[in-house]
């Protein structure tokens, strides 16, 4: 397995900034780009219904500087000032994801000591294609 000591390091300190009011669920992510340039994002809820996730926080903030082609992704999260738990991206974050990377590209999730590696088609096997 490829070493995710410094993504889970971001990942964790960024979590800390997350805005979560209700429900206090907080979540950090990190993308590497294939230049091994890494990018966080936290979690942005609102009151309202559009709320951003983590991983859509990270992804835009690396396409917004132009990069356009991603080798992972690291999340952490869990209830606010709590350990992290098993969390993943949500469905319309994989569909987003989708847009920028190839089936094989692979997600990580960090809880209890463990990482589990997932490929964007095992979570989300039937994308919207154009």
């Amino acid at each position: 397995m490829i070493d995710l000591r410094d993504d889970i390091i971001l990942a964790t300190n960024v979590r800390k900034n997350a805005y979560a009011p209700n429900p206090e669920y907080t979540v950090g992510a990190v993308v590497m780009a294939k230049n091994g340039k890494r990018y966080t994002g936290c979690n942005v809820q609102n009151h309202g219904i559009l709320s951003i996730c983590a991983e859509r926080v990270a992804f835009c903030k690396a396409i917004s500087e132009g990069e356009r082609h991603f080798e992972r992704l690291v999340v952490i999260g869990g209830p606010k000032d709590k350990e992290p738990e098993r969390c993943l991206p949500c469905g319309y974050c994989r569909q987003f994801i989708s847009e920028f990377c190839d089936k094989d590209f692979k997600i990580y999730t960090v809880y209890n000591n463990k990482v589990e590696e997932y490929t964007l088609e095992e979570l989300l096997p039937y994308s919207f294609e154009l």
